[in-house]
């Protein structure tokens, strides 16, 4: 974890981010939390609660060894918090024992003045017995590998030669990447803009992102990225960017009407504008993320019709003018980016699988119908889980077995985010460059 930069006082982030945790773990989504959190305290609690949430198994596991009985949740989320960030991660350390300690301390007396005795004494014991406790913690699944046990045991199910590379992957930081905009100009020359500012950064070696897509060595503010505010690039994960460029394919006539079904907050939207002439439709469920798709078509100066539905009611917003390509980016449970949202595995529960792949389905049927004949459709989740993909498309052509929907032989499948599977970085670049996706193309017969 990089040292947070902020004049706010350590203790006061410490209070925050522990607040945050609390929150995280009353089901509350990390990032509505700290968009709550003051402006001058919250880049601040961010890297601290991203670190926490990463950690937060193994802090769970030290903290029952070392505290059986688990104390009251206000002086516990503190707890976990500074036990995350004095866990051995193998990262520079942003602050010194002593001083964490202390401003955990100091915290506690803001928060929950009778814990701050037991507090220090946790964490002084932590750190004497460091090694040996963060073996013991080790021991048990959760203090292994930082996710729910029913988390753990799905991912084993589903990838039983890689799923704890998989698990341990998800406590990297992930890249910071670009999509170069393809109307603007190219990759290669994006990249010689960034060394003229001093920022090292290569290209992503993979044919189906075109050339497109940077990544950066060290990631920085957006404001300060040349061009960004002019709409010549746009920040999107390697694997995100293999929608537009697949659904298009070798190319969509001029004019040709397209859906993006879950269109927020219009990433992919934005790329399918960018490489054609397209007749779009974005639609999506909540009118409220409806306008950072907007926001993001204007600063690239990219039309289309924007408009809020449930893909599944398609007699509320369908005009009954057939569409030549369809993009459904579904709602899942996000368990292949959760190196960018790394609560989403705390606030997940095992039932939500199964509800997010009945509602997976209801929306192939219910878009299947919309597509003309000899048309495309793009389904795509940001899962590691079967269910939410290959297994979908499994069942949906069983239901289809009358050969009008058949799978692209060149559909990418399961991307997973590890080093030996999907694009390859350049000399010098972070390998693991893209998020974990499923995607599928299907034809209309």
């Amino acid at each position: 974890m990089t040292s947070p930069t902020s004049s706010v006082p350590l203790s006061r982030l410490l209070d925050l981010t522990a607040d945050a945790v609390q929150a995280v773990r009353a089901g509350r989504s990390l990032t509505d939390v700290i968009a709550r959190v003051p402006a001058d305290a919250r880049p601040g609690v961010q890297a601290l609660a991203f670190h926490t949430m990463r950690w937060l198994g193994s802090a769970g596991e030290v903290r029952a060894l070392v505290a059986p009985k688990s104390p009251p949740p206000n002086v516990e989320s503190l707890l976990v918090t500074a036990l995350a960030l004095l866990w051995p991660t193998g990262e520079p350390a942003p602050y010194t024992d002593h001083t964490l300690v202390d401003q955990a301390v100091n915290a506690a007396r803001h928060r929950t003045p009778v814990a701050a005795g037991f507090i220090n004494a946790v964490l002084r014991r932590f750190v004497r017995e460091r090694d040996k406790l963060a073996a013991a913690a080790r021991h048990q699944p959760l203090g292994a590998f930082n996710h729910p046990l029913w988390w753990i045991e799905r991912v084993r199910h589903d990838w039983p030669t890689q799923w704890q590379a998989l698990l341990e992957a998800a406590n990297v930081h992930p890249p910071f990447t670009l999509r170069v905009n393809h109307r603007r100009g190219s990759g290669e020359a994006y990249l010689q803009r960034l060394a003229a500012q001093g920022r090292a950064a290569s290209l992503v070696d993979d044919p189906a992102l075109l050339g497109q897509a940077v990544v950066l060595a060290e990631p920085c503010p957006v404001t300060q990225l040349p061009g960004f505010a002019e709409g010549e690039v746009s920040v999107q994960d390697a694997a995100a960017q293999r929608a537009a460029p697949l659904l298009v394919g070798d190319g969509l006539p001029a004019g040709a009407r397209v859906l993006d079904a879950c269109a927020a907050p219009g990433g992919k939207t934005a790329h399918l504008l960018e490489l054609a002439e397209l007749d779009l439709l974005a639609l999506d469920s909540d009118p409220t993320r409806l306008v950072r798709v907007q926001e993001n078509l204007n600063r690239l100066q990219l039309k289309a019709e924007v408009r809020a539905g449930d893909a599944r009611d398609t007699a509320a917003w369908w005009d009954g003018r057939p569409f030549d390509a369809i993009l459904l980016d579904a709602p899942c449970s996000a368990s292949g980016i959760v190196r960018r949202h790394p609560d989403v595995r705390w606030l997940r529960r095992p039932d939500d699988i199964s509800s997010l792949a009945r509602l997976q389905a209801e929306m192939l049927e219910a878009l299947w119908p919309l597509l003309a004949p000899g048309g495309r459709l793009v389904y795509a989740t940001c899962s590691l889980f079967r269910s939410e993909g290959a297994e979908q498309i499994d069942a949906f052509l069983q239901r289809h077995g009358g050969g009008d929907a058949s799978l692209d032989p060149l559909s990418p499948g399961h991307l997973l985010p590890l080093a030996d599977n999907g694009p390859q970085p350049s000399a010098g670049a972070p390998r693991a460059l893209h998020d974990g996706f499923y995607y599928a193309l299907l034809h209309k017969a």
